[in-house]
């Protein structure tokens, strides 16, 4: 499966606010959506469901270090699992560090404001058309600091990130698949 290194959608949410990131990336790779099934909620529960290990002890390790300077952590979530289950994927919820900002048919944007910098993340899934089975799923990053202290933060962040992300869309794909079957 291949993912590579995109522009942010032009019809994603992100980009209709018109405002200046500090930081962008995507990552896109395609699915198969044979029945034209799939929806952003289908995408949203995968994002949350499919991290492999090491991201977990990343994000853990994170929260740890990022705790002391008083940024937002997501806390101790004693039942992941359990969560899920009961998870809308809607406007307004959270899981873990993430808080769901808006949703569409195809599009998800979650992330979190800090004192340090405010993040967003897009899942963004492109139906150029119906009878089309293959689709484009993207994942975009926006990033604004808030501070000098957000741009010291996000250095060493950075290159995790670019790891992360693209790892983050294979697993959703295969996840999403595996349900489709």
């Amino acid at each position: 499966m291949k993912i590579i290194k995109s522009t942010l959608p032009d019809k994603s949410l992100l980009n209709q606010t018109y405002k200046k990131y500090d930081y962008v990336d995507s990552f896109q790779g395609l699915i198969i959506d044979k029945e034209n099934k799939l929806r952003s909620t289908d995408i949203g529960k995968a994002f949350f469901s499919s991290a492999p290990k090491w991201i977990d002890t990343l994000m853990n390790l994170r929260n740890k270090t990022v705790s002391v300077f008083g940024l937002k952590t997501p806390g101790n979530i004693v039942d992941r699992q359990m969560i899920l289950k009961n998870f809308r994927c809607e406007k307004g919820e959270q899981v873990g560090l993430f808080r769901i900002f808006d949703k569409t048919e195809n599009e998800i944007i979650l992330g979190e404001d800090d004192k340090h910098l405010d993040f967003r993340v897009s899942l963004y899934l492109d139906k150029p058309n119906i009878e089309q089975v293959e689709k484009r799923l993207t994942i975009s990053t926006s990033v604004n600091f808030n501070n000098w202290f957000g741009r010291l933060y996000f250095l060493p962040i950075r290159p995790f990130h670019s790891l992360i992300v693209p790892t983050m869309l294979k697993t959703i794909i295969k996840q999403l698949k595996k349900q489709s079957l």
